[in-house]
């Protein structure tokens, strides 16, 4: 309707000089043609996005809300072939509000009964309900969208502010990408962004040092640091430095004669880029240095094969890993992807495991395993940690069935 109204109150104009006899040189009317274009798309770009106060905030709210349920079932055969049957059964609940789009609320909830055959069960406790758990949980505010949405205009500063439980993933996923509860903030003005961030992970986080006592169900990890970046055309280069606090430093592990502490302390100070070279050619690249301290190994071995208690140390960690993906995507409606990648991480040949304290680091020594709280595809079947390794994988994905209403969203791809 406001369209409409302004197209009418613009022909007046225009008729109302022609009338006159005043009609202006062709140079000045294709100027004023476009002011009044410019005007009309500044028009509608504020009456999208600001709010009209007149209709309640319920009016103006959008619900996105809905769940799924999963089965997976695995049997598997142990160390001493016996073998494990498990169906696990999952159910997911989530809810979304989004306010004038410059608010959001999100919630995710989710549980799962593990069924065991009898007997079968991997650590005793047979089956059972695992409680259920808000794995996400945020809210989030962004200042633009905001003083377009209240009638202010956009400013030139770019902020969002985020706080409750969700997804961290920094920079290319080498050196951090754990669900946290904190919170985050991104600060922008131009092509500049400046992203800080403090949280620490969730009871129920699986730790990378699986030699500590209760590690896949009492993990206490924080984490704050900031990320510097610029878009610079298709490019995105950043920097960061991020710190890992040990908030676990009271566990103990006892071990016949050998008594173990852990105390794991990282800072991770990394540089890299991610962007397109062309219109189907995107690249992502990434390499960071590890510095903090660590606690050595508690043992040493004997030359009668058993194990004699040392005392510990705490030992300075300088390692480094590297990541470098390209991907070419081609044209059609089946959207081929072609992908490689190199994953490259320092190890330390002292070490006994790359990960854990026990079996780890020789005390006295520099600790230089490279060991980050990362998600990298390393593989499916056999899925190391991103330390004292170099990866090399090629894949291809597709979309097959484009035209088909079922299966139009179906990919199939392969890694090797």
């Amino acid at each position: 309707m406001r369209r409409f109204i302004v197209g009418i109150g613009l022909g007046i104009g225009l008729f109302a000089a022609a009338a006159r006899g005043q009609a202006p040189p062709a140079a000045e009317r294709a100027l004023q043609q476009e002011n009044r274009l410019r005007q009309l798309q500044q028009f509608e770009q504020d009456t999208r996005l600001r709010a009209n106060p007149d209709i309640p905030p319920g009016e103006r709210l959008l619900l996105d809300y809905g769940g799924y349920t999963s089965f997976d079932y695995l049997s598997i055969d142990d160390s001493n072939q016996n073998n494990h049957g498990l169906r696990q059964y999952e159910l997911v609940g989530y809810l979304r509000a989004n306010l004038d789009g410059a608010q959001e609320l999100f919630l995710r909830g989710r549980t799962d009964y593990r069924d065991y055959n009898s007997g079968d069960s991997f650590d005793g406790f047979g089956s059972r309900l695992i409680n259920p758990d808000l794995d996400r949980g945020y809210y989030r505010f962004d200042l633009q969208r905001a003083q377009a949405a209240y009638g202010k205009g956009a400013g030139p500063v770019k902020v969002v502010a985020e706080v409750g439980r969700d997804l961290a993933y920094w920079a290319n996923g080498l050196v951090l990408t754990e669900v946290l509860d904190g919170g985050w903030i991104t600060v922008g003005a131009g092509p500049v962004e400046l992203q800080a961030l403090v949280g620490i992970t969730p009871t129920r986080t699986v730790d990378i040092d699986t030699s500590r006592p209760e590690y896949a169900q009492n993990t206490r990890r924080l984490f704050y640091g900031g990320m510097l970046s610029a878009q610079l055309g298709e490019h995105r280069p950043f920097v960061y430095f991020l710190e890992q606090n040990d908030q676990n430093n009271k566990d103990l592990s006892v071990v016949g004669p050998i008594t173990t502490a852990f105390n794991y302390n990282s800072y991770y100070a990394g540089v890299g880029s991610e962007g397109a070279l062309t219109d189907k050619l995107r690249y992502g690249v990434e390499a960071a240095f590890e510095g903090g301290s660590t606690l050595s190994n508690s043992f040493t071995a004997a030359g009668t094969g058993s194990l004699i208690p040392v005392l510990q140390t705490r030992n300075d960690i300088q390692a480094w890993a590297a990541d470098a993906r390209l991907d070419y995507l081609t044209e059609g409606p089946r959207q081929t992807r072609f992908t490689a990648e190199v994953i490259i991480a320092s190890g330390d040949h002292d070490r006994g495991t790359s990960t854990n304290t026990f079996n780890g680091s020789k005390p006295g020594t520099l600790d230089r395993g490279f060991n980050a709280f990362g998600l990298l595809n390393t593989g499916l079947a056999f899925s190391p940690e991103v330390s004292n390794i170099i990866v090399g994988r090629v894949g291809v994905s597709t979309f097959p069935l484009p035209s088909h209403a079922v299966f139009r969203r179906l990919q199939v791809g392969a890694d090797f």
